[in-house]
């Protein structure tokens, strides 16, 4: 189990099969129960409070959560902290009010912009990239471009491969460190005319190559 901290008020947390075994939790009950009626909850908010000092008593809990590939799964846990007049005695985890959403993006577009606000931001995709490897993301596309303009960094991607299998895994990652650009070839024309490129056609590789702390 890996938790890492990307805000004061926002977790990732990256489980696997083992993970689930000593927490005694089956992959049927993960993908049929949601996850705010299993003990794998108080698990991930007790480890995220002990190593990266996220409390989260008296807040209201966002969990968006998706299968990276075979045995790994991802969870992203936002807090909310209700105004002092409102927040009601929680004093245990089952009082946590929770809204959990499983995301199921799906685009059929060969073509696609992503935004993200700082390069840092991209960075951290590589580098969530790297942590799971089972993305094989040159099957998706061979054409990953990034570009930046007006002070954000936008990523191009290129004839994809909408068989690719966890291409609906892909945009879920993705959209925890950027945003959705709506395509239109108008903009990209304006991206790549106003533009400064900052790493053409391989901007994964290379941020893959020189950006990520390797294991």
């Amino acid at each position: 189990m890996k938790i890492e901290k990307l805000t004061e008020n926002k977790i990732r947390v990256i489980i696997n099969s083992q993970d689930l075994k000593d927490n005694h939790i089956d992959l049927h009950t993960l993908m049929t129960k949601t996850l705010e009626n299993q003990s794998l909850l108080f698990v991930l908010l007790s480890k995220a409070e002990q190593e990266v000092g996220f409390h989260t008593d008296g807040c209201r809990l966002l969990i968006e959560a998706f299968s990276s590939a075979d045995d790994n799964f991802v969870f992203t846990i936002t807090k909310y902290e209700k105004p002092e007049q409102e927040i009601e005695d929680y004093t245990s985890f089952p009082k946590k009010k929770l809204k959990v959403k499983r995301k199921s993006v799906s685009f059929k577009n060969t073509n696609t912009i992503y935004c993200f606000d700082e390069f840092e931001n991209f960075c951290s995709f590589c580098q969530f990239l790297n942590n799971i490897k089972q993305f094989e993301y040159k099957k998706m596309s061979k054409d990953f471009s990034l570009y930046w303009y007006q002070n954000k960094y936008y990523l191009i991607i290129s004839n994809i491969n909408i068989t690719y299998p966890n291409l609906k895994n892909f945009y879920s990652a993705i959209s925890e460190f950027g945003k959705f650009t709506s395509y239109s070839s108008s903009f990209q024309n304006k991206l790549l005319e106003y533009g400064k490129i900052i790493i053409r056609k391989n901007a994964i590789a290379t941020g893959l190559k020189y950006f990520c702390n390797k294991d």
